[in-house]
């Protein structure tokens, strides 16, 4: 089971939060439905400051990793690269 923190922005609401699940989309897809269902998501009204025409789920996987975050130089700009195993 991993750790996922799905956002939706939808019909000028914003809502972030967690969710356990397997790692593959119709795990990731049911834990998302179950916590909607139980009507506990803090939910922002954006009022006139979004698009509403514009509607998206996005998530990101958690990980909760206490090694620094690593980073290399590509064409003189620093960026993040995964943390080695």
């Amino acid at each position: 089971m991993k750790q996922f923190t799905p956002t939706i922005w939808a019909y000028d609401h914003h809502a972030k939060f967690n969710v356990l699940s397997e790692d593959n989309a119709i795990s990731l897809e049911q834990s998302i439905l179950d916590k909607l269902g139980k009507k506990n998501i803090n939910w922002e009204n954006l009022g006139i400051s979004y698009d509403n025409k514009v509607n998206r789920i996005t998530y990101e996987e958690v990980v909760n990793d206490t090694r620094p975050i690593q980073t290399k130089k590509v064409l003189g700009v620093e960026v993040g690269t995964r943390a080695s195993v």
